[in-house]
């Protein structure tokens, strides 16, 4: 849990400072789009307006017209009061709703067709659209929209904007915290393979671990353990077999044991130029003999117990008779165990060896 909180808790703050810069934005925009609604639907009022509101106003004695056609047109839940401007900028005929606060725009001076109105009760929308009749202008019709659905519109979008960004906090948390949690057990199950050694084995410097990111751990665990072998290895080969109280002696079980431990299984290879076994043709047949010399007595018997090749030159006269196709005999004849390849020397490169060279 804690491993996941490190994931939530950064990603909460980023969310919500996200949506805390959002917020305004959202706002304003919201507001842009509801100002330009109302300007068209102004635009629209008026329009529809003008032939009957003309010639209402050329009657005389128009007034409770004028205001009843008024009060038909502010039925319209959004549309807060209407009035109705002279040139000289005088209010003729307003509703009962109309504010104090806004004026009719004065005669000679450049004045903005569409404003907002902060009051107490709300925001309010004011548009100022001509009035005319046979390109002659009769004044100025000013339509007062309510704004205070802006408000309750903003109030619930911030609260979908706060829903939306939960809802995206809670399904990346979740996926963040499945990630982390698959990611950590492959960690953990990939320290526990290298620490029992399962990806350790038969493969060099970590190749076997299948994690890039575990390579690395893999790589010093495998050159700790080859100390480690090798001290052990060391200090029980000086107390077992060389120390004053050795408890063991040399066998070929032991001497394959620490070739197997020391080389890695790696082939034994000799190279001389005697070689443990000669074959001779006698008037009874091909002779088996060894030859004597102290470096065969020495290692003939570390082949027979670790097996390998021993390469030498093939100097008995049936030894040509004896070797496969590559050369090959095995040895000894009475329990093959290891192999000689043997080697071909002219008469004169063994006398330049011997009486030259040596």
């Amino acid at each position: 849990m804690r491993l996941s909180l490190r994931f939530i808790v950064p990603l909460g703050i980023a969310l919500a400072a996200i949506a805390y810069a959002v917020v305004p934005l959202v706002d304003r925009l919201t507001l842009q789009w509801f100002v330009r609604d109302l300007e068209i639907r102004s635009t629209t009022i008026a329009n529809a307006a003008q032939e009957p509101l003309t010639a209402l106003v050329r009657e005389p004695r128009a007034r409770q017209k004028v205001l009843r056609y008024f009060e038909r047109i502010i039925q319209d839940e959004r549309i807060f009061a209407i009035g109705f401007c002279d040139l000289a900028g005088k209010m003729l005929y307003a509703t009962n709703t109309f504010p104090e606060s806004v004026r009719c725009p004065q005669a000679g001076k450049a004045a903005s067709r569409s404003r907002l109105v902060q009051l107490e009760r709300g925001p309010l929308h004011v548009s100022v659209n001509p009035v005319s009749a046979e390109g002659e202008a009769l004044g100025e019709l000013v339509i007062v929209h309510d704004m205070s659905f802006v408000q309750r519109r903003s109030a619930d979008t911030k609260k979908y904007i706060f829903y939306l960004f939960a809802a995206i906090a809670a399904v990346v948390a979740l996926i963040t915290v499945v990630i982390a949690e698959i990611s950590w057990r492959g960690w953990v199950a990939g320290i526990k393979g290298l620490i029992s050694g399962e990806m350790l084995l038969g493969a060099p410097d970590g190749l076997g671990v299948t994690a890039p990111e575990l390579r690395p751990i893999a790589k010093d665990l495998q050159a700790l353990v080859r100390d480690l072998e090798a001290e052990r290895h060391a200090r029980d080969e000086s107390q077992i077999l060389w120390g004053p109280n050795a408890l063991a002696t040399w066998s070929p079980e032991m001497l394959r044991g620490v070739l197997r431990e020391k080389l890695l299984g790696d082939e034994i290879l000799v190279v001389s130029n005697r070689e443990p076994f000669l074959h001779v043709q006698t008037d009874e047949g091909v002779v088996v003999q060894r030859p004597a010399s102290g470096l065969v007595t020495a290692l003939e018997p570390v082949m027979r117990a670790c097996s390998g090749t021993w390469i030498a030159h093939g100097g008995g006269s049936a030894d040509r008779d004896t070797v496969d196709r590559q050369d090959h005999v095995m040895v000894p004849p009475e329990k093959p165990s290891y192999r000689i390849r043997r080697v071909w020397l002219s008469k004169e490169e063994e006398q330049g060896y011997y009486y030259g060279l040596a």
